[in-house]
């Protein structure tokens, strides 16, 4: 067989999970898709510096969920590399019943036996869009986003329980989950690494690792 018989090699093309920077939330309700949540300042310095990052990389598309938020952080992405946002909410936040509460003890919403009956199930889970309808609607919006940035990156902007439940699909965990235990910090990037249409690799960074309320933390220690 000659090497003009060979068959070509498959394109790669990586696909980026953005999750969005800090919200402005002073009153630290769940906001889920409650709209005019936006970023602080920190939350679009967060922004501004994955923009830079991904400055030098072959990105041809950006999309972001429908919420402010994630529109924000989308922006200076799509602004480095002259292109503009696709807004597709099949990458927007999960339903929470308790969205615009305060989820918590003491004077939170776990104090009221009204809300108790929502926390029966955690697998599916019963408080909210279940985890199996979740990273398909992620993976649909992940497959389109790839076809149309083929042999090139893609950035997508979503939220931290989207992004890990698709994760969790993909490496094959179960999808029920210590919320805790998210691998998905404030700015994060979740990289899919396709060679042609099959998946390659999954990576994760954290271009902000230094604002992260960790860090602050540790360096005001």
């Amino acid at each position: 067989m000659t090497s003009a018989s060979w068959p070509a090699p498959a394109e790669r093309t990586a696909v980026h999970l953005l999750r969005h920077g800090e919200v402005e939330n002073p009153t630290g309700v769940l906001y889920g898709r409650l709209p005019d949540f936006h970023l602080s300042q920190l939350g679009q310095e967060m922004a501004e510096r994955v923009g830079k990052h991904l400055a030098d990389h072959d990105i041809t598309v950006v999309v972001a969920s429908s919420l402010e938020r994630a529109q924000e952080t989308a922006a200076p992405v799509a602004q480095a590399h002259g292109i503009s946002v696709t807004t597709d909410d099949r990458v927007i936040e999960a339903e929470n019943y308790f969205q615009g509460m305060t989820f918590g003890r003491g004077d939170g919403s776990l104090s009221r036996p009204q809300h108790w009956r929502r926390l029966v199930n955690p697998f599916r889970p019963s408080w909210g869009e279940p985890y199996v309808q979740l990273a398909r609607r992620m993976l649909a919006a992940i497959d389109d986003v790839r076809e149309s940035a083929r042999g090139h990156e893609a950035v997508i902007v979503s939220h931290q329980l989207p992004i890990w439940t698709l994760r969790c699909h993909l490496e094959g965990r179960r999808l029920w989950h210590d919320p805790r235990r998210r691998q998905c910090s404030l700015a994060s990037l979740t990289t899919l690494t396709y060679r042609g249409d099959e998946l390659e690799s999954i990576a994760y960074s954290e271009p902000v690792a230094d604002l992260l309320p960790r860090a602050r933390k540790t360096a005001g220690a």
